[in-house]
């Protein structure tokens, strides 16, 4: 099925954190035919659709075409929230609180006041060894209250203190173990759990709005929107010349230095090993990796109708108008003239205009697994997205038209014509 405004809020309800994420592509991928491999084990010397997963993140690949080069299509998983402390119980003028602490660029007003549930992975002791349970609680379990107009010394808004004001609160009366309501809701003891990694979700489902119904407004539209839109196209994409390959990456919004971030060796490895398994060598590997690229997804700043003054003059961006091409020349976004001309021409290819986005020289511009990916594999790398307002509030919005449009434009990425090459 197309990549539609209603998959797409279908895939941002059933992925409230990182490992859903994963569970969720897994689950869609298996559907398609695809089989998960894991990574201690011997890899089939055959071509076929295949994924593997690594804690939060996700690399799935088509490798039937054979010992052609690859085309990658990057993202990441995880998106800014309130994640749980180690020791997370509190009781304060007899509230019994949650002590949370902000992940990434998180936009913090944009949390207070509403209804949270929690979800994420615990770690817990089986038989003797450590398994892993994904945990979900869509109850509306906290909250992290707003201090009152009348109590504050600024009536224009509270900029919460990221230590001090986003603790939620979760009942009245004595303490209780936090942990242990979570492990009771998962079905396990809480003297089996080992070690957790928790974070808050908003439980507001996303919805398809505007009077037209022109908008989806999702939590999470950074960056779940190109994990959906890269795998719906890998599961369309018809490849001849390349390998098409979805990787899709946790903690990009902390830097991505962990064993499965953008930073690590995990897709160099998945790379190397499709080589191998076909019967190459790392001299072949290193060839296929010269002829082939990579298009890092990621959403791209919409000119926003109350704040025009805050975008680059002459480079407005729309929303419903299109994928957009980032460019910054000091390489936070990792375009260059050459992988802008491979995507624009996907872009025709798919019958889908483009946009071109730089960011004003006088503001701090974000960046993406796109530079670090490209310096870390030596395969150029272009970056892209699709157009959205409120990055990292705990709710955005994005075109409805986008959805489509930017999985066609990854999909003739991922696909290109015969005969194409690197550039």
């Amino acid at each position: 099925m197309p990549a539609s405004p209603q998959s797409l809020c279908e895939f941002i309800d059933a992925s409230p954190s990182p490992f859903h994420v994963c569970a969720t592509a897994a689950r869609l991928l298996e559907a398609a035919g695809y089989t998960e491999l894991s990574e201690s084990q011997a890899w089939p010397d055959s071509g076929g659709k295949f994924f593997t997963v690594r804690a939060g993140s996700l690399v799935a690949w088509d490798s039937t075409p054979g010992q052609v080069p690859f085309r990658i299509v990057g993202g990441h998983t995880d998106s800014p929230n309130l994640r749980v402390k180690q020791h997370p119980d509190r009781v304060v003028a007899g509230w019994q609180v949650v002590a949370l602490q902000p992940y990434g660029g998180a936009w913090l007003n944009s949390w207070l006041d509403r209804d949270l549930g929690i979800s994420g992975r615990l770690s817990v002791v089986d038989g003797g060894q450590v398994a892993h349970r994904l945990v979900r609680i869509d109850d509306p379990i906290l909250r992290v209250p707003q201090l009152a107009i009348h109590l504050s010394d600024d009536r224009k808004g509270v900029s919460p203190d990221p230590q001090r004001h986003v603790n939620a609160i979760l009942g009245v009366g004595e303490q209780r173990s936090f942990i242990g309501f979570v492990a009771e809701r998962a079905g396990v003891r809480e003297s089996d759990v080992l070690g957790f990694d928790l974070m808050t979700h908003d439980l507001a489902p996303s919805a398809i709005t505007g009077a037209g119904r022109e908008f989806v407004s999702a939590p999470r539209l950074d960056n779940q929107v190109t994990c959906h839109a890269g795998l719906e196209a890998l599961l369309a994409a018809e490849p001849e010349s390349h390998i098409p390959v979805l990787a899709l990456f946790d903690h990009e919004e902390v830097g991505s230095q962990s064993d499965h971030g953008a930073q690590s060796e995990l897709l160099l490895t998945v790379l190397e090993r499709i080589v191998l398994a076909s019967g190459q060598d790392r001299q072949d590997f290193l060839r296929r990796c010269a002829e082939s690229m990579i298009a890092s997804g990621d959403m791209a700043h919409a000119t926003h109708p109350n704040y025009p003054d805050r975008h680059e003059p002459g480079h407005l961006i729309a929303v419903n108008a299109g994928p957009v091409l980032k460019v910054q020349p000091n390489l936070r976004y990792a375009t260059d003239g050459r992988t802008a001309a491979a995507f624009a021409l996907a872009c025709r290819q798919a019958g889908v205009p483009l946009q071109r986005y730089e960011h004003r020289a006088d503001l701090p511009c974000g960046s993406t697994i796109g530079p670090m990916t490209a310096a870390r594999t030596g395969i150029p790398t272009v970056d892209v997205g699709a157009a959205q307002l409120a990055m990292h509030s705990a709710r955005e919005v994005m075109g409805a038209a986008d959805v489509a449009a930017y999985s066609a434009a990854l999909q003739a990425f991922l696909a290109p014509a015969a005969g194409t090459r690197r550039g």
